[in-house]
C-alpha cells in the first residue's frame, strides 16, 4: 500500500511539472527569461565608469562627462534612492575640461564608496534632452540592452551583471 501511494504521489509530481508555463494575470505567458531588466548592474572601472557607488547618503550614483546630444557636452550625475529606483538626474553643459565641474559634483556625495550599484533603467528629460539608462531590443528581435543616453557610448546586456559592456 505505502510503495502504491509513493507510485501515484511520484506520478502526479511528474505530470505537474509537464504542465504548461502558468500565465500572467494579463492571460499572456510570463516574460522569458531573456526579457529586458528590470535592474542591471554598473561596475566601476578605469574606462568608461570611473565613478559609480554609494553617495554618503546612501543613494546610488553614476557620474560621467562623456555625455553629447546636439553638439553639447553634459556632465551627467545620475543618481537612485538605496533601494535602486531612480530619484533624479543633474546635467549640465560642460565645455572641453570640465574637471572642475566633475570634482564638483562628486565633492557633493560626501563621503562615497565606488562600487557596483544594481539599479533600475528609466529615462528622464532636463531641459530638452533625455538623459537616462534606454531598455531597447536590437532590431532583429534579438537580444535586449539598456543604454546610456545621451550620447550611447555604453551598452549593457544579459547578464546584467556589469562586468561587460560595449562601446
Amino acid at each position: 500500500m505505502t510503495r502504491l501511494l509513493l507510485a501515484l504521489l511520484l506520478a502526479a509530481a511528474t505530470l505537474g511539472a509537464c504542465a504548461a508555463p502558468a500565465e500572467s494575470p494579463s492571460g499572456t505567458s510570463p516574460e522569458p527569461a531573456d526579457g529586458p531588466p528590470a535592474r542591471f548592474t554598473i561596475v566601476p572601472d578605469d574606462y568608461h565608469v570611473p565613478y559609480a557607488g554609494t553617495a554618503e547618503d546612501g543613494r546610488r550614483f553614476f557620474l560621467s562627462q562623456e555625455l553629447y546630444a546636439r553638439g553639447t557636452s553634459y556632465v551627467g550625475l545620475f543618481l537612485w534612492h538605496a533601494d535602486g529606483t531612480f530619484d533624479e538626474v543633474r546635467a549640465d553643459p560642460a565645455p572641453s575640461g570640465s574637471d572642475g565641474l566633475v570634482a564638483e559634483r562628486l565633492a557633493g556625495l560626501g563621503d562615497y564608496v565606488l562600487e557596483p550599484i544594481e539599479v533600475e533603467p528609466f529615462l528622464t528629460k532636463v531641459g530638452r534632452t533625455r538623459f537616462g539608462w534606454k531598455v531597447g531590443r536590437y532590431p532583429d528581435g534579438g537580444e535586449h540592452y539598456v543604454s546610456i543616453v545621451p550620447g550611447d557610448f555604453m551598452v549593457y546586456y544579459a547578464p546584467w551583471d556589469g562586468l561587460e559592456y560595449d562601446t
